[in-house]
């Protein structure tokens, strides 16, 4: 089965620098995918993409060494299977809160007899190679996103759940919960505390952590804290601050 460079990074306690794809586009896919990114990740929540156009994203990302992931909208079991089986190698699943959810989370992800996953690879095999279902459930990476008040209470609980890979967190959703600014980067020092307080216990259980950011300078900070899976912006975002860098210089 290909490898999944994640779990390749981890293993030599290297970050992952994630990008970010809010536009259906295969063709954008394909040209971010060919700068380098260790991963990209397509975002099926907060960007405007569908599922077709998810297959095609995933399809341009494979022309590279890129690792293709998947925030699903939300923790139900048909679209987690059903981005698996279009070759997704991690995924990201938003607001796990307890302890039930990861576990139903990690059950919707994998195979029996460690989970409840249907069988149907259909483009998996052709990512992933004949051997997908050996190996799928130790490849692909489950990441929980911990994003609100109450998945923080649980955190240790959620944590300890077997067969979970890693965690995500969404600075904006957690800084709204904890009653502060809903921000990527310069977040209030309460919900700081709460990123510096999430690494460590995801450290302590052998959990890998991630993290949305805006700009490289937070990401760096943040590995230095820690984390191993670094977002930096998006390519909506990226194709807006160089438009604007551009028309600064004309304009200015």
């Amino acid at each position: 089965m290909r490898e999944n460079r994640l779990r390749t990074l981890w293993a030599q306690d290297r970050a992952v620098v994630n990008g970010w794809l809010a536009v259906p586009s295969s063709f954008s896919a394909e040209v971010m995918a060919h700068q380098g990114w260790d991963a990209l990740t397509i975002d099926l929540q907060h960007g405007v993409v569908d599922y077709q156009a998810m297959v095609t994203m995933l399809q341009a990302i494979s022309t590279t060494a890129t690792v293709p992931v998947v925030r699903v909208p939300w923790l139900e079991p048909g679209i987690i299977m059903k981005t698996l089986d279009a070759g997704a190698y991690g995924v990201i699943c938003p607001m796990v809160n307890t302890r039930e959810d990861a576990q139903r989370f990690v059950a919707w992800s994998s195979y029996a007899p460690r989970g409840t996953r249907s069988f149907g690879p259909v483009r998996a095999l052709y990512y992933g190679g004949a051997d997908y279902p050996t190996h799928a459930n130790d490849t692909i990476v489950r990441f929980a996103m911990i994003e609100t008040a109450q998945a923080l209470d649980n955190l240790d609980a959620i944590l300890s759940v077997e067969g979970l890979d890693a965690i995500y967190i969404g600075p904006s959703d957690l800084s709204l919960s904890l009653g502060c600014k809903p921000t990527f980067d310069d977040v209030d020092p309460k919900a700081a505390e709460a990123i510096a307080h999430i690494v460590e216990r995801a450290k302590a259980h052998g959990v890998k952590a991630g993290i949305h950011n805006g700009r490289a300078d937070v990401a760096k900070a943040r590995i230095a804290l820690g984390y191993r899976f670094v977002t930096i912006s998006s390519d909506a975002r990226l194709l807006a601050a160089g438009s604007q860098e551009i028309l600064s210089a004309m304009r200015g």
